[in-house]
């Protein structure tokens, strides 16, 4: 019976390397040029970085919208194309802030519009050390210092006696769901490079510091979702999702260049949901099941769009079979190297839906691997976190997982190599015609104690 699976699969989805008709076409309806046609305007400076809540934001959510419309999908929020949320942003309170740093002689001040620290309390610190960190200190080290930590990726377990702990990078609002229980930890950023200079040359630094409480205020916010209804009377009460982020960073209070584009984190990602979306449902039949095209706010605030879609979800999640992330795929420089013709999934070994794009990019002339360096702890750092959690296989799929200027203001569209993206996203779309089909959804590892967590949560579910 396996084999005769295996074997109906293969007529299905192509044998002997090749790609069916309707695979074709649906492969050939993929543009590099209108995909970097949509990325020139949704990463342009007009939208102002997409930070979440923005002007910048809503135009964006409007153009997703608009080409959903176009595409023919269905609309899938609760107001149209668009789930809406209300958002509390707790904000810095720049009334009375003085920030000083002395050092070797010299004293550096820093603008309020250079900081986000959030506090409940009023903060008074009176020339207390403050020094640059890149790696976890010992107590001993930290305790009633002002820490500004520059080191990349996990946030570090710094020892609670540190006076404050600022993160050397753009400043950010926190946002929360309202009706999230627990309000999540403050996050103090500072974004200052002659701070920067002034810690790396000086070891005796101290400041002064004066902070009042941060101020709270609601923002609408919305995700964008629509739906191309499956063809099956059976299966399309049953969905597929494809994903990606449409927020950045903003904007930077200072500098010739203050607008955080986001072009591959992610831009890329977004306009390859609006191009599959177009290019699929450009079929005639539909696939047999489902497939929900959705575009979240606020990934950069912590998966915030995505979190609220899992507590509020438009379609059952328990009918939902599969999600799949888009995420930084348009750029191939990776910080380890090249990465033409290959594409790569976190958590990778977590479920059977990796094995689809395996054969998916098998078809297509794209690599799909497991990179070991960060496959499992790159998991938790998209929206597909929030689905996995609650039992739906979901996976994140990557180009570069580093790459130049990530998290910087020259991630902008014209450093995307569109047609190595153009054939990562027909191999997604071959990719989800398969996980549309009528084959068995895929299923989580419980071989795999990491993905243990997610097969109970899928229990659950179901």
């Amino acid at each position: 019976m396996i084999l005769l699976a295996l074997m109906a699969a293969a007529l299905a989805f192509g044998a002997d390397g090749e790609l069916t008709p309707p695979m074709q076409a649906v492969v050939n309806h993929i543009s590099a040029d209108s995909l970097r046609g949509n990325l020139s305007f949704l990463s342009s400076d007009l939208l102002e970085g997409r930070g979440t809540p923005s002007r910048g934001l809503d135009l964006a959510a409007e153009f997703i919208a608009s080409q959903f419309r176009r595409a023919g999908l269905d609309p899938a929020g609760d107001d149209g194309y668009f789930q809406t949320a209300t958002l509390t942003l707790r904000e810095p309170n720049p009334n009375g802030f003085e920030m000083t740093v002395t050092a070797g002689g010299k004293t550096l001040t820093i603008p309020a519009a250079e900081t986000s620290i959030l506090t409940d309390k009023p903060l008074s610190l009176e020339n207390v050390p403050i020094l640059a960190a890149d790696h976890e200190l010992p107590a001993a080290d930290a305790a009633g210092k002002v820490i500004v930590w520059t080191g990349r990726g996990r946030r570090p377990n710094l020892p609670a006696g540190a006076a404050v702990v600022l993160f050397s990078s753009p400043k950010r609002e926190v946002a929360f769901d309202p009706e999230a229980s627990v309000r999540r930890p403050s996050l103090n950023t500072i974004s200052s490079p002659e701070l920067m200079a002034l810690l790396k040359q000086a070891k005796d630094a101290r400041v002064t510091l004066h902070v009042q409480p941060a101020l709270d205020r609601a923002a609408k916010v919305r995700n964008v979702a629509g739906v191309l209804r499956g063809s099956d009377p059976a299966l399309r009460d049953t969905y597929v999702m494809l994903t990606a982020h449409y927020d950045h960073l903003g904007m930077r209070a200072t500098g010739d260049d203050r607008i955080y584009n986001g072009a591959n984190d992610d831009g890329s990602g977004t306009v390859s949901v609006i191009e599959i979306a177009a290019a699929l449902a450009s079929m005639n039949p539909h696939p047999k099941r489902s497939i929900l095209f959705v575009t979240f706010f606020g990934e950069e605030l912590g998966l915030v769009g995505s979190r609220y879609y899992g507590r509020h979800p438009l379609e059952p999640l328990a009918k939902t079979i599969a999600d799949l992330n888009l995420e930084q795929i348009g750029r191939t420089d990776d910080s380890d190297g090249p990465q033409v013709g290959t594409a790569t999934v976190t958590g990778f070994d977590f479920s059977s839906l990796t094995g689809v794009l395996v054969e998916a990019g098998r078809l297509t002339g794209v690599k799909v691997y497991k990179s070991e360096k960060n496959s499992d702890p790159y998991f938790a750092r998209s929206d597909n976190q929030a689905l996995a959690d609650l039992g739906v296989p979901a996976h994140t799929l990557g180009v570069a997982f580093d790459f130049p200027d990530y998290h910087g203001v020259g991630d902008e569209w014209p450093k995307i190599d569109y047609p190595n993206m153009q054939k990562v996203d027909r191999m997604v779309a071959v990719g989800l015609m398969r996980l549309a089909s009528d084959e068995p959804p895929p299923r989580w590892n419980a071989a795999n104690p990491a993905a243990r967590k997610y097969l109970e949560a899928a229990q659950k579910l179901h």
